[in-house]
C-alpha cells in the first residue's frame, strides 16, 4: 500500500532552481515514487552560516511504496548523484533532500528522525509546505502546518520566486 510522504528540497550552488527541478525529475523516475503535489519555489537567506548564496527551496508530496528507511536511502543516493558532499553543517549544498513527514509516523532511529526535527523552526520549509499541505497536522505538535508557520518570526526572509 502506498504511503504519503513530504520531501523538502533545497539548493544554493550551481543553478539552484535547475537543481531542484532535476531532483524532482530524478524522484519521478523511480517506479516506487509518484509525485502528487509540488510547491512553488522559494528563495531564502541562509541560516547558521550567512556568507553563502541564498537557497532555493520547495516541498513535494509523494505517494511511495518504499519504507521510510528505503526512501531515505533513495534520497541520499540522488544527493550523491548530484555530487553532494557533507562537509559542514549549514554549509552550501548542490542539493538537499529531506523527509519532512512520512504518513504522520513518529520515528526515532539511528538513521532517521520523523517528523523532521528542525522543520518547526524553518520558515523555508513551512512556507512551501503550507502552500501544498497547510492543513496537515504535525504528529508531535498536534497543530496544523499553517498554524506552525504563523507562529514563526518573519526572519530569516523567505520569498516565493516567480519564474516565467
Amino acid at each position: 500500500m502506498d504511503q504519503k510522504a513530504l520531501i523538502g528540497i533545497g539548493s544554493n550552488l550551481g543553478s539552484p532552481v535547475e537543481n531542484c527541478r532535476k531532483a524532482v525529475a530524478s524522484l519521478c523516475e523511480s517506479e516506487e515514487i509518484n509525485v502528487i503535489k509540488q510547491s512553488s519555489l522559494y528563495e531564502s537567506e541562509p541560516i547558521g552560516k550567512k556568507n553563502q548564496p541564498w537557497f532555493v527551496n520547495a516541498v513535494i508530496e509523494i505517494q511511495t511504496s518504499l519504507s521510510p528507511e528505503r526512501l531515505l536511502k533513495k534520497l541520499l543516493n540522488i544527493e550523491q548523484q548530484f555530487g553532494r558532499t557533507r562537509n559542514e553543517k549549514w554549509g552550501p549544498r548542490i542539493i538537499d533532500l529531506d523527509i519532512l513527514d512520512y504518513d504522520g509516523r513518529i520515528i526515532n532511529s539511528e538513521s532517521l528522525t520523523l517528523p523532521h526535527p528542525e522543520m518547526l523552526n524553518r520558515r523555508f520549509v513551512l512556507e512551501p509546505l503550507s502552500e501544498i499541505s497547510g492543513s496537515t497536522i504535525h504528529p508531535v505538535q498536534n497543530k496544523s502546518i499553517q498554524s506552525l508557520l504563523n507562529e514563526l518570526p518573519k526572519n530569516p526572509v523567505v520569498k516565493k520566486i516567480s519564474i516565467s
